[in-house]
């Protein structure tokens, strides 16, 4: 059954501006700049900023006319999107991982960069495994707990896959993985600068 009419509306925060023009949404905020194409949903979008007399902030409106079950529920994805681009460009997104072994110590060897990093001694394989992060993710070496990594960024897509890349990259092959738990896991989803 088509709905005739479904509606979302998100606020934005104080500090940031969000900009769309036929469909390319443009997030800026305190950390940075972030943008999305999505061209491929056909929905209406439009931010609405507020008269001078008024004391509400800017809000971005989306909307699906006539939409069947699968098209209306791009509204919501859409909304978490740019909800997930504001909180990046405010806060950041910090992915902790966790180096996992029972007998062979992994070494993580990071780039001066901070863009790649570079794994050792996974189950005591002579192979050297490495891992680019994507473009605008670092990672950093935690300071606070033993065989721990920080993978940072602003981009909560980036960020995540480059997390995902770093686990897949040593997985266990060949081995009953329920005995065999060595690996390099995410143990932490956070931010980077603390919510107030």
């Amino acid at each position: 059954m088509k709905q005739i009419y479904k509606e979302e509306v998100l606020d934005v925060p104080e500090g940031v501006t969000v900009t769309i023009k036929s469909r390319f949404i443009t997030v800026t905020g305190p950390r940075g700049t972030l943008q999305k194409n999505v061209q491929h949903v056909d929905m209406s979008m439009r931010v609405v900023i507020p008269s001078a007399t008024s004391t509400q902030g800017a809000k971005v409106h989306l909307v699906v006319w006539h939409g069947g079950r699968k098209h209306v529920a791009c509204l919501r994805t859409i909304r978490s999107a740019i909800e997930n681009m504001i909180q990046g460009v405010r806060y950041g997104f910090s992915y902790k991982m966790r180096l996992v072994y029972a007998h062979f110590p992994i070494n993580v060897i990071i780039s001066e960069n901070k863009e790649s990093v570079e794994i050792r001694n996974f189950l005591g394989e002579k192979i050297v495994r490495n891992v680019p992060m994507l473009e605008g993710v670092t990672v950093i070496e935690s300071t606070s707990q033993k065989d721990e990594i920080i993978i940072q960024g602003n981009d909560i897509d980036k960020v995540s896959q480059s997390a995902a890349s770093i686990h897949g990259s040593c997985l266990v092959k060949n081995k009953d993985i329920r005995k065999f738990l060595d690996g390099i896991y995410v143990s932490e989803k956070t931010t980077v600068t603390p919510k107030e």
